[in-house]
């Protein structure tokens, strides 16, 4: 779902765009879509030359998988299928050695993009997905669209990811949006705080929508995969809400951080510029902690 609010003077053609913008991410990145690009090349393809927004996600994405030390990572697609988390329905029991050996296609530094739009890779059985930037990615796309047609005060939301500009000129203030809280069930929308968000990005992920259960062990894994092991396991970072510049990077750095669980993404934040966070964490008595980086705790807003 989607919901899009702006000002503007001129009437816009909004949903001719949108779909026009859907669609081109769509047949280039998307891999429920057996003729994108993206399906193509992980079928093998070498000669898929990739367009534009192919290869600014691909850039994007390299920046944070070097800052975040491989957790974030586009080419965890076999792992992610393996679980059951991807387009291809995954296995009943989890099989360590079947990791083990997926985890020699998994690697960001596998892949080449070439000057002339061309994905070379070392490991051809690595299956790229960028379902952890994309939608982030969309949502810039829809913002570039309404700045392009001179709208100045705009709120984009698609799956809960946001892009805010301006203000919101009903209340002459900024936009106020709010933070899911972990602990709600399935089919319920409560929330656990509000940002007011100003000329900034943010996306949430979190691993309490999407888990499976392995029948023999009894062991719940959840849909953000560690890169660095090929397990899914439960990190004590239970959601993560993050503001960028622009919001392909805060949904990439947000499933970065669930990887990284709540110290390592402390330490990575402490070094970002223009990147702030709201963490949700576990902590070892069972009871949820919050954390804030001083940008955010000066946009938050008590509920």
């Amino acid at each position: 779902s989607y919901h899009i609010k702006y000002y503007s003077e001129e009437n816009i053609p909004i949903e001719k765009a949108l779909d026009s913008i859907f669609e081109r991410v769509n047949q280039s990145m998307s891999t429920y879509r057996e003729g994108s690009d993206i399906s193509r090349i992980n079928r093998g393809d070498s000669l898929v030359e990739v367009d534009t927004l192919f290869r600014k996600v691909f850039k994007l994405s390299e920046k944070v998988y070097k800052e975040s030390g491989g957790y974030f990572d586009p080419t965890v697609g076999n792992l992610v299928n393996f679980y059951g988390f991807g387009p291809e329905r995954g296995t009943k029991v989890i099989d360590s050695v079947k990791v083990d050996s997926l985890m020699q296609y998994v690697g960001l530094d596998k892949i080449e993009l070439t000057a002339e739009g061309l994905v070379k890779s070392t490991a051809p059985a690595v299956y790229l997905d960028f379902n952890a930037i994309a939608k982030g990615y969309t949502v810039d796309l829809i913002g570039h669209y309404l700045e392009f047609q001179k709208v100045e005060n705009y709120l984009v939301e698609l799956g809960g990811e946001l892009l805010a500009k301006g203000e919101n000129l009903e209340k002459n203030s900024a936009w106020t949006v709010g933070i899911d809280d972990p602990e709600q069930q399935e089919g319920e929308r409560t929330l656990t705080a509000a940002v007011k968000l100003r000329d900034r990005a943010m996306a949430t992920s979190g691993n309490y929508r999407k888990n499976r259960v392995d029948p023999e062990t009894g062991k719940m894994y959840v849909h953000t995969v560690d890169p660095l092991t090929g397990y899914a396991q439960k990190s004590d970072v239970l959601s993560a809400s993050v503001l960028a510049e622009n919001c392909a990077l805060a949904d990439a750095y947000a499933t970065a951080f669930m990887a990284m669980g709540l110290e390592r993404s402390k330490d990575l934040l402490a070094k970002l510029e223009n990147v702030d966070a709201f963490l949700i964490y576990a902590k070892e008595d069972g009871s949820m902690g919050k954390f804030a980086t001083q940008g955010f705790q000066e946009v938050l807003v008590e509920l």
